[in-house]
């Protein structure tokens, strides 16, 4: 038995035991001992031959089952390969393993995968018990970002990640040039997405660490295992998809979906700069694929793929009309000479370097904070932000909003809870971030920068004029639809104050207005922001009370005209009350009922 089952993290552990079909209940020495036995008797029941096989098994699934053995996956600066791969995981082992996702409602939810099955709904803040809240299914990510500011709770640093040391001539998974939700195994040879709740609707993608500028190279890819997900809709095109191909060392890790990146999809298709064509077959569980690539056959590339080890021709090239198919050398079987390092992560925390977007919605965050990643690649920034997020969900290339079918409100929940859970994971990685939320509470601020201690960490602060703010506004919401309700706009206003360097913030950076003439326009929507608050919130009470007493002068006179003189308070009492509980019973059974159903 290879596995040291001691250093299994716990969550690590019942996903073992899962696997076996067997009790995930207990503390972790509980854990250890069943999975040590459970493996003791594997190794007594293997027949000799295969107990090798077991150990290399279990070596390579114990950060968790894996769902590609790469036999070679390289990345370099010319060309460079890249796997992405969209798989699903079983809702119930990861539900025990997620259970610091942060919860974005104020009610108290169930853990696990029951939250991508039911619809939360905001508790109620005051006594309007007479009126039903209606479900909005327009609401957009910028609502649940708004909840997520106003929480308090300032998190503890985690503890930084810990890696094997690997040799570094050695073709492998680079930890470093792969999405967060994207787990490597320790022997860096295998890989497989987080597919707990929205994880299962985006693509995670990896590069190798090396690649080749010449020569006639080849790596295979194999996929060990398609888990079976229930928490998704069976509407859901495709759950099973995994592309492979090359990309330069600059592109992103959506393969296929922008220029000079270009993979190969396991429902038939090719793709490179979001455009899909048929080519070669499906593919899918246990099928290994070769990916080729050929420097030597002119002036252009050329790029082919085989499964199974049957030739699937040439998917991309200029010129040439076949790909011979031979003659290819296994990328780790090159010259170190003949092989190009990929990009290389900072070494220690105080190299990386975190920059928090502070601003209203649509001010401008995030056109600036894909403007400075593209024009300072060697950083490599990760733009943690929830309109990230929905651009990995895209189907065949498109915004999911263009073909989803499903509740809107809740994949949007779903995203700001992936959010929050790749936060928690950038915390614990020495990489480059740029945190795209507003960031206008300076509660939040603290909160979000603590995890990060060690990282520089910097504010960079988008303040338009009032006029630039308003016409952004418009263009956004004639683009995209409404992302953040009027009232969370106000009440940001209202409580919008600029970050000042201090133990969480090393310095501060003003993009358009600088802080004189920030401040001073702050000062004005502060002061406006909350007049409008408090005016609404006086019209509202008026018209609240004004209906409860028009209703109980209407019950008293109706059960005056029917009964005697000496029952009309008392019945005029219990017909006020009952009518008050009908109200505030419906209430609650339109929310119950809200809360349960499916999407």
């Amino acid at each position: 038995m290879s596995v040291d089952v001691k250093k299994l993290k716990v969550n690590e552990l019942k996903e073992e035991l899962q696997r076996r079909g067997l009790d995930t209940k207990g503390l972790k020495a509980d854990l250890v001992e069943r999975l040590k036995a459970a493996l003791e008797a594997e190794a007594q029941a293997d027949a000799p031959g295969q107990g090798e096989q077991e150990d290399e098994y279990c070596e390579d699934t114990r950060d968790n089952e894996d769902v590609e053995d790469l036999t070679a996956h390289c990345s370099f600066i010319v060309l460079e390969v890249k796997v992405e791969v969209k798989m699903e995981d079983d809702p119930q082992v990861a539900g025990d393993g997620q259970q610091d996702v942060q919860e974005t409602e104020h009610q108290q939810e169930q853990d696990g995968a029951a939250q991508a099955e039911q619809v939360k709904v905001e508790a109620d803040k005051g006594g309007n018990y007479g009126r039903k809240r209606p479900h909005e299914e327009n609401r957009s990510y910028g609502y649940y970002e708004h909840r997520e500011e106003k929480r308090s709770r300032t998190p503890q640093p985690p503890a930084e990640d810990e890696e094997e040391n690997i040799d570094d001539t050695l073709v492998t998974i680079d930890t470093y040039n792969c999405d967060l939700h994207f787990k490597v195994s320790r022997d860096r040879y295998s890989g497989y997405p987080l597919t707990i709740e929205g994880f299962a609707y985006l693509w995670a993608g990896a590069r190798a660490s090396h690649g080749v500028t010449q020569g006639r190279v080849c790596y295979e890819m194999k996929i060990n295992e398609e888990i079976p997900v229930k928490h998704l809709p069976s509407s859901e095109p495709d759950p099973h998809v995994v592309r492979i191909g090359w990309s330069l060392n600059h592109c992103s890790t959506q393969l296929g979906e922008e220029a000079f990146s270009f993979g190969y999809g396991g429902t038939g298709k090719k793709s490179s700069d979001c455009k899909f064509a048929d080519f070669g077959e499906k593919f899918g569980e246990n099928d290994v694929i070769g990916c080729y690539i050929d420097f030597d056959s002119g002036d252009e590339v050329e790029m082919g793929y085989s499964k199974n080890g049957v030739s699937l021709g040439v998917a991309f090239r200029t010129t040439k009309e076949a790909l011979a198919g031979q003659g290819y050398t296994y990328i780790h079987d090159l010259e170190m000479e003949d092989k190009i390092r990929g990009t290389k992560g900072p070494a220690t925390k105080s190299e990386c370097e975190i920059l928090m977007m502070v601003g209203l919605p649509a001010c401008g965050k995030t056109t600036w904070a894909i403007k400075h990643a593209e024009t300072n690649p060697e950083k490599k920034y990760n733009i943690l932000g929830t309109n990230a997020i929905m651009d990995k969900m895209k189907v065949m290339g498109l915004r999911r909003q263009k073909n989803y079918a499903g509740r809107w409100d809740l994949l949007i929940q779903q995203a700001t809870q992936c959010l929050n859970r790749l936060i928690e994971i950038a915390a614990r990685k020495r990489r480059n971030y740029i945190l795209d939320q507003t960031n206008v509470y300076g509660s939040a601020r603290r909160r979000k920068m603590r995890p990060f201690e060690g990282f520089q960490r910097k504010a960079i602060v988008i303040c338009p004029t009032d006029e630039d703010l308003k016409e952004r506004t418009l263009k956004q919401t004639n683009e995209q639809g409404k992302d953040v309700p009027d009232h969370a706009v106000l009440e940001m206003k209202a409580n919008f104050t600029l970050p000042e360097a201090c133990d969480f913030l090393e310095g501060v950076t003003y993009i358009e207005l600088q802080r004189e003439e920030a401040e001073a326009l702050l000062k004005q929507y502060n002061e406006e922001a909350r007049v409008t608050i408090k005016d609404t919130t006086r019209a509202a009470t008026t018209r609240v009370t004004t209906a409860t007493t028009v209703n109980t002068q209407d019950t008293a006179r109706a059960t005056a005209r029917h009964l005697p003189l000496r029952r009309r308070t008392t019945t005029t009492s219990n017909s006020h009350s009952n009518s008050h509980s009908s109200r505030s019973n419906s209430h609650s059974k339109h929310r119950a009922t809200t809360s349960n159903i499916s999407r």
